[in-house]
């Protein structure tokens, strides 16, 4: 997947780069980055994407119950 291929995925969803950051559990920056091809993306993004996707097209952006699911930080 390239930062064009994920600001398209993005796009189509309507979603803001904050959206999906909160979605995926890292930083709006993040997703910048990833976008603009100044950071690799990682091999298992389109597996959560491809999860994502398929909650959104059951409830929209409020598939998860109208809350952002909660991801811990690794220690």
């Amino acid at each position: 997947m390239t930062g064009q291929d994920l600001k398209k995925w993005r796009k189509r969803w309507g979603i803001t780069q904050i959206e999906l950051a909160r979605l995926l559990g890292t930083y709006q920056e993040t997703i910048s980055r990833w976008e603009r091809e100044k950071r690799g993306i990682p091999s298992h993004l389109s597996l959560a994407l491809e999860a994502l996707e398929h909650r959104l097209m059951k409830g929209g952006k409020n598939g998860f119950a109208g809350r952002m699911p909660r991801v811990q930080k690794a220690k």
